[in-house]
């Protein structure tokens, strides 16, 4: 390299942001990840047999998903080549491929192509990529943060590994905050910084698991103070952090995630994870009537009869969304979501519905017994329709000696907490009477 291409790239290097100069340059550098790439795992014996073909990256940013697609590159002595789905076209795929079938042929050199956010390639360019990855001309990288089982052909998935990145944990953030720190050639480490142990602790919490959050903040602070050594306190680390962006798509992962993890902590009964959810949800921009719909579809299916009042409460709140609207009807959420996750809980009618309703579907119906059948019209009596029908209130106690369905079956089992308790006990009377047995 000639003296005036070396100050160019060190121009290049210098523009860079700290997050991107500290990218690993070995897959002993890279930092997190354990689940798949620590030793013995998937994609460490994959690579290690030298068996990538096609992988799908699949995480929210800054967890490493482009770092590591270069890695691989490296350690598997590929040609590395880069698409972007957003600003690529079928055109820049077919030539990129017909590059790959060259080299291949004339070098006997592999190229591993990374497209990141691969989700936004349309049909026919994912259906493009399949010839080359079957036959082994490419090793397909993609990324996406969303989720591959939906975001992603069929076609694609299934010839593919999946392998999920999650966000960085706080001692690993803390980890690459220290050697940004020490390196002197790509980092700050020829600027005396005492990085406070607050600090770094406040950066690795703040930064939600995203490396390039936390070395960006840390740049930030060392960079914009003029003092040396620069004394890196948890109030300049708060000073040089940008409030996080919550990372929620109405229509992908999170959506689906969240309400998952909302409806599973109120039917687990903590209140405050359940608060939590719903408050990530309503700061994503979630619509509060999707919300609302789901409160007042739990308040049957995970509380019933357990308490009836859990209900009234959810569709209450639902019409307080409609009529109040953001930001006050969230107070209206809030107590719905508290109220349904401290109340005692039964899916007895949730199971009773679905085992009526299979019986009905798989042929196991049964007829209308006469006595019960419509009698006040023309020709009624000549058929016998409601002859023999006892009117309950003409009994003491409300319940008529009756069979109301013509075979023996119990659909619905209250359970042993809140009202249904008293509710099976008096079920239990009102059946013996039914069956004539008391």
């Amino acid at each position: 390299m000639s003296l005036f291409e070396a100050s160019e790239a060190e121009n290049r290097r210098g523009a860079q942001p700290l997050a991107r100069r500290m990218r690993p340059r070995s897959l002993d550098e890279f930092v997190g990840q354990r689940q798949f790439l620590g030793e013995g795992k998937l994609l460490w014996r994959l690579i290690r047999a030298d068996r990538l073909t096609a992988l799908l990256f699949y995480g929210p940013p800054g967890t490493g998903k482009t770092t590591l697609a270069y890695l691989l590159a490296a350690e598997t002595r590929c040609h590395f080549r880069q698409l972007n789905a957003v600003t690529s076209g079928v055109k820049d795929l077919r030539q990129v491929l017909d590059e790959a079938r060259d080299l291949l042929s004339a070098e006997g050199t592999r190229t591993l192509l990374f497209v990141d956010e691969i989700h936004r390639f349309n049909k026919s360019q994912q259906d493009a990529l399949l010839p080359d990855v079957e036959d082994g001309t490419v090793i397909l990288v993609g990324a996406t943060t969303s989720n591959p089982f939906f975001a992603v052909n069929s076609a694609l998935v299934s010839r593919s590994r999946v392998f999920e990145f999650q966000p960085l944990e706080e001692e690993d953030i803390k980890v690459l905050l220290q050697r940004a720190l020490a390196d002197r050639e790509r980092g700050l480490g020829n600027i005396a910084v005492k990085l406070h142990e607050e600090a770094a602790d406040f950066l690795a919490t703040t930064c939600d698991g995203d490396a390039r959050q936390a070395l960006s903040a840390l740049e930030i602070g060392v960079l914009s103070t003029a003092s040396r050594p620069v004394e890196f306190t948890i109030e300049l680390a708060s000073e040089s952090v940008q409030r996080k962006a919550v990372q929620y798509d109405r229509d992908g992962d999170a959506h689906y995630d969240s309400i998952s993890a909302l409806i599973k902590s109120i039917r687990g009964s903590d209140p405050d994870a359940a608060i939590y959810w719903l408050a990530r949800m309503l700061e994503g921009g979630e619509d509060v009537r999707f919300l609302a719909r789901r409160l007042v579809i739990l308040a049957s299916e995970d509380v019933g009869n357990a308490d009836p009042q859990g209900l009234v409460i959810a569709v209450a709140a639902m019409q307080a969304c409609e009529y109040v609207g953001l930001p006050e009807c969230q107070l209206s959420l809030s107590q719905a979501v508290t109220y349904l996750a401290c109340a005692p809980k039964s899916n007895a009618a949730t199971v009773a519905i679905g085992e009526a309703r299979a019986d009905v579907r798989e042929g196991r119906t049964t007829p209308v017994p006469v006595y019960l059948r419509e009698g006040h019209y023309a020709g009624a009596k000549r058929l016998g329709h409601g002859q023999g029908y006892q009117y309950s209130h003409n009994e003491v106690d409300g319940v008529a000696t009756q069979d109301y369905l013509g075979v023996d079956r119990e659909y619905y089992r209250p359970v042993h907490r809140g009202f249904e308790l008293e509710l099976g006990e008096r079920l239990a009377a009102i059946r013996a009477k039914l069956r004539g047995e008391s």
